[in-house]
């Protein structure tokens, strides 16, 4: 008797969405990589990193969205809310030598969300490379980060 209920709270339980935050959106209904979109969030994308290799503090608040849910994961720090962001970002600096980009992959679903992901490397460390991913939603004011990943590894041999 215990086996079946327990086998029928599954069955219900899975036949629900997984939350109110997640609902059920047919794939079909979702344009994926739309061109104009693709196009927005590499302008955006774009801005930032310029702004990570010239130390425009300004640029870099103002891509993360200002909320205490937005994260940032990085080399050694992991960051709850914009105002931790904001913190940690008062002392950037210019990056000497720049980072470059590697195999940036843009990928957008529907109009107003989408995942970038870049490998990068410096030339001062060498036989490393950095990988970061960053999730943009679009808000009323423009595109926006609300979750990122920067880290560094060995470089695969």
């Amino acid at each position: 008797m215990k086996v079946s209920w327990f086998a029928a709270l599954i069955i219900v339980a899975c036949s629900e969405p997984l939350s109110a935050q997640q609902p059920n959106v047919p794939a079909a209904a979702m344009a994926i990589d739309m061109p104009e979109i693709v196009a927005e969030v590499k302008a955006a994308y774009d801005r930032y990193n310029d702004a990570v290799n010239s130390g425009n503090i300004a640029i870099l608040n103002s891509t993360f969205r200002d909320d205490p849910r937005t994260i940032r994961y990085g080399q050694g720090e992991n960051l709850y809310g914009y105002k931790e962001i904001e913190g940690f970002r008062a002392a950037a600096r210019p990056l000497n030598p720049p980072r470059t980009l590697s195999k940036t992959v843009i990928t957008t679903y529907g109009r107003d969300y989408a995942v970038a992901s870049t490998l990068t490397y410096r030339a001062n460390d060498p036989g490393r490379v950095g990988r970061q991913m960053q999730t943009w939603v679009r808000f009323p004011d423009g595109w926006r980060v609300v979750a990122a990943h920067v880290s560094t590894i060995d470089a695969p041999k």
